[in-house]
């Protein structure tokens, strides 16, 4: 059977594109078209979540029923258009796609990475060092992943996450509440400057340990899974510089087409989400 290919113009890139009917989620029927299609149609809200960050994405080339993978750095066959930005780590440094246009979001489409991850941080201009125009710069955003465990309801990580609007208010800090796509909720609030990783951990874990103090039966600040049972996880840790969390409006690799979908505080009021 011939591939479907198409070589799509998107705002003046030429996208090469293959294996257009290919199932990615059988469930549903969904083919690699549509993810494209829809990675390009939710370009404009996505991308101000992706712009400036190394993005990790996780793949699913033969369907989310088959085995998935993490793809962190560029490979060498990316278009030269996507724009490089450099981290170091202990085994050297490792070039990331710093996607920041509609053709960037459809190439991704092409590439199955139907799961997009970024950090707290974006990159920075580095004034001091001409041979490197970009390094990473503190966080600029605060992130809460609340991982409900067996029995516990997404009304019930709703309820959390109004709390955690309070707590957020109180330290003159507005929260936005993303529901993951998965199991839980996401609140991102940004960030002054002048914070660093540490210090927005720091932040992220008394939020958390407060909430496991006022509601010991329903929350946990702990990361050892045997004590989740039961109970909402409030990840603290995604603030760590090194870490990343799914990106408003990425798809997830579940057995439907679902979105980490932004929602409204209105929304989370109302039980039923």
């Amino acid at each position: 059977m011939a591939q479907i290919r198409e070589n799509r113009e998107v705002d003046g890139v030429g996208v090469q594109l293959t294996n257009l009917d290919k199932v990615l989620y059988p469930a549903t029927g969904t083919t690699k078209a549509e993810v494209i299609d829809y990675f390009q149609a939710i370009a404009p809200f996505a991308l101000p979540h992706l712009r400036d960050r190394p993005l990790t994405r996780k793949r699913w080339p033969n369907g989310v029923d088959k085995t998935a993978f993490f793809e962190k750095r560029l490979p060498s066959h990316a278009p030269a258009w996507i724009r490089r930005g450099s981290q170091f780590h202990s085994d050297g440094e490792s070039q990331y796609p710093v996607i920041e246009n509609a053709a960037g979001m459809v190439w991704l489409g092409q590439q199955a990475a139907l799961e997009l991850h970024v950090p707290q941080w974006a990159f920075v201009p580095d004034g001091a060092d001409p041979d490197r125009p970009e390094v990473p710069g503190p966080p600029n955003r605060l992130v809460l992943d609340l991982d409900p465990g067996p029995d516990v309801t997404l009304d019930d990580c709703a309820a959390l996450a109004l709390r955690i609007r309070e707590l957020l208010a109180a330290m003159d800090m507005e929260g936005y509440p993303v529901t993951s796509g998965s199991k839980g909720l996401h609140v991102y609030a940004p960030l002054p400057g002048g914070i660093s990783a540490n210090g927005a951990r720091t932040v992220a874990h008394a939020i958390a340990s407060q909430l496991e103090v006022e509601s010991p039966e329903l929350v946990t600040a702990s990361m050892a899974k045997v004590q989740r049972g039961g109970r909402i996880f409030v990840d603290w840790s995604q603030n760590s510089a090194s870490k990343t969390t799914v990106a408003p409006y990425s798809l997830r690799g579940r057995d439907h087409p679902w979105v980490a979908a932004p929602r409204t505080w209105d929304e989370l009021a109302r039980p039923g989400l």
